[in-house]
C-alpha cells in the first residue's frame, strides 16, 4: 500500500470513527434526568415513564433523594445553578423562590401553544403547584402529584361490637370517623391506653417534628379547620389579628391538647415515617399523614384491606386541609429544555393522567377525578377528592424557608416543650414574620 493509499484509508477510518462517536454522543444525549423525592410514587413514575421512552426514544434517568434530605439537596442544586436535573418535581412552597430567582422555566406560553389548559386541572392544585405570583395566570409548573394531609383509622377496631358499645355509652354517639376536631379528640382519648388483642394502644399519631416542616404541617391542619388565616385577604402581609387570631389560638390549644392526651410515648419529633411506623405496627387507632402514602397502607399486609379506613381532615369552624404535593418544572439550567417540555406534553395527556392514578400517583386532572366512578375507584379516592377541594398552603414567598423555620420553632416550643401560652407563641410568630417581611421590603 502506498503512502497515498494509506493516507486515504487512515482518513476514511478517522471519519468513520468520528461519525460513530458523534452518533454515540447524540444517542447518549437523548436522555433526561428527573429529580424528586425517594418514595413509592416516584417508583411508580419510573414504570409509567417507560411509555414516554417508547414513544419518543428519550431515555429517562432519575435522581431520587430521601425526604429528610430532599429540600436541602434540591434547593442547593438550584441555588448553585447545577445541571443535574432537567425536570424537577419540587414542593409547592418553592414556587415563589424558583420563579423569582428564575430557577424554573416559565411555562405560560408553552402551555398555550401546546393546548395544555390549566382549566383542565383542579383549581386548588393549579394555585398551589403552578402559579406565581399568586392569583396570576403565570405558570412555572404542571400539577404532578396532588396531595394533602388526611387521616387513616383502624376500621377493624372501630367496627368491634364491644368497643362501639363502650364508646356509645361514654360519649352518646356512634364510634365512627370524627366529623370535627372535638370528636377527633374524644375518639383519640377513647383509644388511649386501651388494651386491644392483648396489646396496649394509643389514640393518634400526630406530626411533631421540628427540624424541617413537620409540626407546621400538623398544626396547620387545625389552623385551617378553625378558619384561621395568615394575613388579611384584602391587604397582603397585614398579619396582626390573623396569624394570632382567637381562631388560631383555639386551634393551637386544641393541637397541644391532642398531643398531650393521645399520642404514643416518645412521639415528640415525628413526621411522615414515624407516623407510618406507629400506625403499621398497630400502636395507634389513627394517624395523620399525606394521602400519597395511602395506596401503600391499603396494601400493607398488617393493616391493609378492610382493617383500615380513611377520612379527610375534620372540619371545625371551616373546611380546611393542609396542602401537600408538587408540580413538575423544567429547570432553567438544563441544556435539554426542549426535550423536558416533550415530557410535560406527554405527562399532561388525559390518558397518561389516568394511568398515573392507576399506578399509585395522584393526578389533579379533571378528566380523571371528575370521571364517573372515580370516587369509588379506591378506598381513599373520596378522601382525596374531599381534601383537594379544601386545601390551603403555607406561604410560598421567596423567604418561605425563614418563615417556616420561625413557625417550626414557635409551635414546637409550645406544643411539645410546653413553653409559654398559645397567645405568646403566636404573638412571637407574628413578630418573627413581621421582621422577615420588613427585611424583604414588603412591610
Amino acid at each position: 500500500m502506498t503512502v497515498k493509499q494509506l493516507s486515504v484509508v487512515t482518513s476514511a477510518l478517522a471519519l468513520s470513527l468520528g461519525l460513530m462517536a458523534t452518533g454515540q454522543a447524540s444517542a447518549q444525549s437523548k436522555s433526561l434526568t428527573l429529580c424528586w423525592a425517594a418514595w413509592d410514587p416516584a417508583n411508580a413514575l419510573v414504570e409509567m415513564s417507560k411509555d414516554f421512552t417508547a414513544k419518543t426514544g428519550i431515555d429517562m434517568k432519575y435522581e431520587f433523594v430521601p425526604w429528610p434530605n430532599f429540600a436541602d439537596r434540591m434547593l442547593n442544586e438550584l441555588n448553585s445553578r447545577g445541571k443535574l436535573c432537567d425536570l424537577l418535581i419540587g414542593d409547592s412552597q418553592w414556587i415563589g423562590t424558583a420563579a423569582t430567582e428564575k430557577h424554573y422555566v416559565e411555562l405560560t406560553d408553552f402551555f398555550a401553544k401546546n393546548n395544555i389548559s390549566m382549566n383542565d386541572f383542579l383549581e386548588p392544585a393549579v394555585e398551589g403547584y403552578s402559579t406565581w405570583p399568586k392569583g396570576s395566570k403565570k405558570y412555572w409548573a404542571l400539577p404532578a402529584m396532588g396531595d394533602a394531609v388526611a387521616w387513616t383509622y383502624r376500621k377493624d377496631w372501630f367496627n368491634r361490637a364491644d368497643l362501639k358499645a363502650a364508646f356509645k355509652q361514654k360519649y352518646g354517639y356512634d364510634l365512627a370517623p370524627p366529623a370535627n376536631w372535638d370528636q377527633l379528640k374524644q375518639v383519640a382519648e377513647f383509644f388511649q391506653g386501651r388494651e386491644i388483642d392483648g396489646k396496649k394502644v394509643y389514640g393518634a399519631a400526630l406530626y411533631t417534628e421540628r427540624g424541617s416542616e413537620g409540626i407546621t404541617m400538623g398544626y396547620t391542619s387545625a389552623f385551617y379547620a378553625w378558619g384561621a388565616r395568615y394575613d388579611n385577604p384584602n391587604k397582603p402581609y397585614d398579619m396582626k389579628g390573623y396569624v394570632n387570631s382567637p381562631a388560631a389560638i383555639e386551634a393551637l390549644t386544641a393541637y397541644k391538647a391532642l398531643y398531650d392526651c393521645c399520642t404514643p410515648p416518645g412521639h415528640s419529633n415525628a413526621y411522615m415515617t414515624e407516623n407510618l411506623d406507629a400506625y403499621k405496627s398497630g400502636q395507634v387507632a389513627m394517624q395523620m399523614n399525606f394521602i400519597a402514602f395511602f395506596p401503600g397502607i391499603a396494601k400493607d399486609p398488617n393493616v391493609g384491606g378492610e382493617k383500615t379506613g380513611f377520612f379527610s381532615n375534620p372540619d371545625q369552624k371551616a373546611a380546611g386541609a393542609t396542602l401537600g404535593g408538587q408540580g413538575i418544572s423544567v429547570v432553567a439550567y438544563s441544556e435539554k429544555q426542549d426535550m423536558a417540555k416533550e415530557y410535560l406534553k406527554w405527562f399532561a395527556q388525559p390518558s397518561v393522567q389516568k394511568t398515573w392514578w392507576a399506578v399509585g400517583g395522584a393526578p389533579a386532572h379533571k378528566s380523571v377525578v371528575d370521571a364517573p366512578g372515580f370516587a369509588a375507584s379506591t378506598a381513599y379516592a373520596q378522601v382525596y377528592l374531599d381534601s383537594l377541594k379544601k386545601v390551603r398552603d403555607f406561604w410560598q414567598e421567596p423567604s418561605y424557608a425563614q418563615l417556616l423555620q420561625a413557625m417550626q420553632k414557635r409551635v414546637h416550643n409550645y406544643v411539645v416543650a410546653g413553653r409559654g401560652t398559645p397567645q405568646e407563641a403566636l404573638d412571637g410568630l407574628l413578630k418573627d414574620w413581621t421582621d422577615i417581611f420588613k427585611d424583604d421590603g414588603k412591610l
